[in-house]
């Protein structure tokens, strides 16, 4: 691989060259071959009824395919799936509870409008309450039910599975709500570009949270009279986020501290126009309770669809760690609270800006973000960390569906780069 690698940056500058030996890191798709892969999967998905991660480990797996045969294998694969999660996560929707070990996670669903050819939207809504008697929880899970309306969409309120202060953001909810997503997606028809959170109180301080740290699942996200914590909304960079708080509510200093993360996000905003779309208001009459004018972030939240591949990704760790994140991953095990990921693309070339306490990183690509049959081009710090062609592969595909059954989150390459440990660490 690299001998050949060696070769074609030597001769790059002559166009028969080009021609007849591209430059490539990874063998270049073989028409018969890469038709051959894609019968092959066709065949073991009419063979297994619960595709899964080991379907990777199969001879045509790591085959190369062409820009068409990776359309074709990404559809195969994601129509089995998306079978296999309707059929066998159907109960759990149908009873509406989930479960994540001993904690049960109950939800109530609401329909609104007519579902758009595109599919539903999804808006799941976080009541308040937090460290209280299970009584107090369950009256605001009640409340949380009723509070908003919709135009169209699926209205979500789920009850916390526990009465800790924290609720909302303890690290099995990432889990249960990323596994709510995958089978509503299947199961109703949900858009996963069109998947919206939103809470109250307890509830905000969820979406203060998860926004960041899901970023990657969400349209946009409200957060309605909550608070921080230690949240950072470095993370936000590609999700509209919402931020309302009663002008009197001095609780925790939740007026104060919205005010600040509104300044914020104008500070981002202004040095990534791009980027961290955001709506304020601080409603100066109020205290606590809103009396339903946040209910202003709804119709703000409809207009925006989730863009499931943007150009640059700004990935900061929290205390719940993600594996991946929009186009971006790490190693299975290797993510770091705090971490700090900046990743921009251009063209062919994906510029790693920013890499803190990453040691490798690993990007996926597919041909909405380049074109995969031209070399890719991977820089850091003004290195080349990789440069060649990269090759689509049902492997690929395999490991971002199965777990997250998102299609718009399946990608048919991939490059793990190896950061310098004077700047990974």
């Amino acid at each position: 691989m690299f001998r050949i690698a060696r070769i074609v940056v030597a001769g790059w500058g002559l166009a028969a060259l080009v021609v007849l030996m591209p430059p490539v890191s990874a063998p270049a798709a073989d028409t018969a071959k890469s038709m051959a892969a894609v019968e092959a999967l066709r065949a073991e998905l009419a063979a297994t009824p619960s595709p899964g991660q080991d379907l990777a480990t199969k001879a045509f797996a790591p085959v190369p395919l062409t820009k068409a045969d990776a359309v074709t294998a990404r559809t195969l694969l994601t129509k089995a799936y998306t079978a296999h999660i309707a059929k066998d996560h159907a109960g759990e929707i149908r009873d509406r509870i989930l479960k994540d070990g001993k904690l049960e996670m109950p939800f109530f669903i609401k329909e609104f409008g007519k579902k758009p050819a595109t599919g539903r939207s999804l808006w799941i809504s976080m009541h308040g309450g937090g460290g209280a008697p299970k009584q107090v929880n369950d009256s605001q899970y009640e409340n949380q039910k009723r509070l908003y309306t919709l135009d169209e969409g699926l209205y979500l309120a789920p009850r916390a599975p526990t009465n800790t202060w924290n609720l909302w953001h303890e690290s099995h909810i990432d889990r249960l709500f990323g596994r709510l997503i995958e089978d509503l997606i299947a199961i109703e028809g949900v858009d996963p570009d069109r998947v919206y959170i939103l809470g109250y109180s307890a509830g905000g301080d969820g979406v203060y949270q998860l926004a960041p740290r899901m970023a990657d699942y969400l349209a946009a996200a409200a957060m309605m009279a909550g608070h921080p914590n230690d949240a950072s909304p470095l993370g936000l960079r590609n999700l509209p986020f919402a931020l309302q708080v009663g002008g009197k509510d001095a609780a925790y200093n939740r007026n104060k501290v919205a005010a600040d993360w509104g300044e914020k996000l104008d500070k981002l905003r202004k040095e990534d126009p791009d980027g961290y779309e955001h709506f304020v208001k601080i409603h100066e009459d109020k205290a606590h309770w809103m009396n339903l004018e946040d209910k202003v972030a709804l119709p703000w939240m409809a207009k925006h669809t989730r863009n499931p591949v943007p150009k640059r990704v700004v990935w900061k760790q929290a205390s719940t760690t993600h594996d991946r994140f929009y186009w971006l991953a790490v190693p299975p095990g290797e993510a770091k609270p705090a971490s700090l990921v900046d990743v921009k693309l251009a063209g062919q070339t994906v510029e790693v800006v920013v890499a803190e306490k990453v040691s490798k990183l690993v990007i996926r690509l597919d041909d909405r973000l380049l074109d995969l049959d031209q070399p890719v081009k991977v820089t850091f710090g003004g290195k080349v960390l990789h440069e060649g062609v990269v090759p689509r592969t049902a492997a690929t595909q395999i490991k971002t569906l199965v777990g997250r059954g998102d299609p718009k989150l399946v990608f048919d390459a991939e490059i793990a780069v190896a950061i310098p440990p004077e700047s990974g660490k």
